[in-house]
């Protein structure tokens, strides 16, 4: 390839890095309603904050229904806000907005839990900062919020996806690919479903920085792939894909357990969640192959020897993306492991 073409490479790869990297500098909101009695309700908001500002989002509650707020305090990149409303009647039939969602490119996380243990949980975008709370709410409604969210937290994880991009470089063909998606795939399966039911328990912060550690480690092995040594990678990717996923279900757990599961319909959540993690998974893999495809393209009708093979393109491009892939990686295991105290 051309020294053109390696910038056109690195700068792509460049800016959906930053573009990734941008999604995440402002959290999800999260609205929890608990109920204590047939009208009365605790309330939780959480709003997310861009450095120490707090963004303009704001309940709007049934006319029924009277809020005052009791306390808040700065955490974690968001205003914890706990309020108590009383609603004549119940919220049942009541609709809830936050205002100023729709001027945003954040979302937000609402749940309500009735006194006989039953939640409503719903996504609110800003295309529908609303909702309607209802009765009891259905296994289809339960199933399309979780799997929503397990693609949402997917696509806008750039450390696991940068994992995976990791492998798709070290595979070298499609059976490959298949064993060593498979792999990761009931790996973190395992241990998010171990996690999220309390069967263990690790502290989010390693797992963070554990995470981080194994993408330079899989950057790594792509360096090493262009040497004369063979790694354990390159030769059962699927080995070090089950290993590694087991860590990075320990994420996904970490990411799920913010917003709780509703207690009626734990399995099927917990199911639809992971289904929408390897849909949103499956997309970037196949994005990855339409970039590497126009890349052959663009290689064939620049050079006449111009290599058809898409997969030999994906090995032209691997040394100079595990670099970028490694140095972002390393950026954040510092970055992550200096969290721990603070």
């Amino acid at each position: 390839m051309t020294r053109r073409g390696w910038i056109f490479v690195l700068w792509t790869l460049g800016w959906f890095a930053a573009s990734a990297v941008h999604a995440h500098e402002v959290r999800p909101g999260y609205l929890e309603l608990r109920q204590i009695d047939g009208g009365t309700y605790d309330v939780l908001w959480k709003v997310p904050a861009r450095g120490d500002l707090r963004l303009a989002l704001d309940l709007s509650w049934p006319e029924k229904c009277r809020a005052t707020k009791s306390a808040t305090r700065f955490t974690d990149g968001a205003y914890l806000e706990r309020m108590r409303a009383t609603c004549e009647g119940g919220l049942v039939g009541g609709r809830i907005v936050i205002d100023g969602l729709e001027a945003t490119r954040t979302d937000v996380l609402a749940r309500v839990e009735r006194l006989d243990g039953t939640t409503q949980t719903v996504r609110l975008t800003p295309g529908t900062p609303g909702f309607a709370v209802v009765a009891a709410p259905g296994a289809l409604e339960v199933a399309k919020t979780y799997f929503a969210l397990g693609v949402e937290h997917i696509l806008l994880g750039i450390d696991h996806l940068l994992f995976v991009l990791g492998l798709l470089f070290l595979v070298g063909s499609w059976r490959r690919l298949i064993g060593t998606v498979t792999a990761f795939t009931v790996a973190h399966s395992i241990t998010l479903a171990a996690a999220t039911l309390g069967l263990v328990y690790v502290p989010q912060k390693p797992v963070e920085a554990a995470i981080a550690l194994s993408i330079v480690f899989v950057a790594a092995d792509i360096l090493r792939a262009h040497g004369a040594r063979e790694s354990l990678t390159r030769r059962a990717p699927w080995v070090v894909a089950f290993v590694f996923g087991l860590l990075h279900g320990l994420g996904f757990a970490g990411a799920l357990s913010e917003v709780g599961l509703p207690e009626h319909a734990v399995p099927l959540a917990l199911l639809f969640f992971n289904v929408g993690v390897e849909a949103g998974q499956l997309l970037f893999i196949a994005a990855v192959f339409v970039v590497l495809w126009l890349l052959k393209e663009w290689r064939v009708r620049a050079s006449a020897q111009g290599d058809r093979h898409t997969w030999r393109v994906a090995t032209a491009i691997s040394r100079p993306a595990a670099y970028m892939i490694g140095a972002l990686a390393a950026f954040w295991v510092f970055e992550r492991t200096a969290g721990f105290w603070a």
